[in-house]
């Protein structure tokens, strides 16, 4: 447990170093394409600012984006008793717990690191899972919390926000150019390419740390609960009824347990969640190997 959060430590590094390399080779190409050194620093800094506003922000971005309502014991007393319980068994404070208004069964941890951490269930989830499923599902959300993963999680939403937005900015100034670019169609094209491929670079770093992070979510909360069983049932239920959300949003849709996304969309060609079937496959082996 404890090399998983070294080497999620780690991660936040070489993320941190990848998304700021990206950042400053948008602002040397829009810096240079434009004749405006200026504009390099300008586009590096606002792009940093960004970062690290949306770090510092993205659990409430994250909750609000999702609509979800904060709530107490008495609102829920099984939801939050069975995460009380899990926060103890794994020596955590007791995160926040919040609720979606979605009929899809699904979960996710955010925070910026155990002392500011939050959990969130749908209300489809709740309706479908028993206490013995609900406790495997919240146990691999914990483990997300344990092993710093939602540190990770956040500094990708935070970086991925600033590289969209940038490339959003350069796609426009490609499109609404002067005279002496519209006779430049290197601009035009080169434009076009990063603005294109810049989030779809984000999106593929996100990919490399998440479906990793999920078997190991899988494997730390079977530990927790000692009831590989009760995941497993969760699962299954999950990849029966589906987990996509009413309101999607593909900006935090690596923080949920399964996927949140529509099926058939090029969204899932960079899924950040492995298959629920080859979930259930390990969980199995880690059953019959106690």
């Amino acid at each position: 447990m404890y090399s998983q959060i070294t080497s999620n430590k780690r991660k936040t590094v070489l993320i941190m170093c990848l998304f700021i390399l990206l950042i400053v080779g948008l602002g040397f190409l829009l810096g240079t394409l434009n004749h405006s050194p200026s504009l390099v620093y300008f586009v590096i800094s606002f792009g940093l600012l960004y970062a690290i506003i949306s770090y510092w922000a993205g659990t409430k971005w994250s909750l609000a984006l999702n609509q979800a309502k904060e709530i107490q014991k008495k609102d829920n007393p099984r939801l939050w008793r069975i995460i009380e319980n899990l926060a103890i068994t794994d020596g955590l404070p007791m995160p926040k717990v919040y609720i979606m208004d979605d009929p899809a069964p699904n979960a996710f941890a955010t925070g910026r690191d155990p002392d500011h951490a939050s959990v969130c269930a749908t209300q489809g989830l709740l309706d479908i899972m028993d206490d013995k499923e609900l406790q495997g599902v919240f146990a691999h959300e914990m483990a997300h919390i344990k092993n710093y993963d939602i540190r990770v999680s956040m500094i990708a939403f935070a970086l991925a926000a600033a590289i969209t937005l940038i490339a959003d900015i350069i796609l426009r100034i490609t499109f609404f150019s002067d005279d002496e670019r519209e006779q430049n169609p290197l601009f035009l094209f080169l434009g076009i390419i990063a603005a294109i491929m810049a989030p779809v670079i984000a999106t593929m770093i996100q990919l490399a740390i998440s479906r990793k992070r999920e078997y190991l979510a899988d494997a730390s909360g079977v530990l927790a609960t000692r009831y590989p069983e009760g995941l497993e049932s969760a699962l299954a239920k999950i990849a029966q009824t589906g987990s996509v959300l009413k309101k999607q949003n593909t900006a935090t849709a690596h923080f949920f347990f399964a996927n949140p996304l529509k099926g058939h969309s090029i969204t899932n060609l960079f899924s950040t969640h492995p298959p629920i079937d080859e979930r259930i496959a390990r969980l199995k082996k880690m059953e019959d190997h106690q």
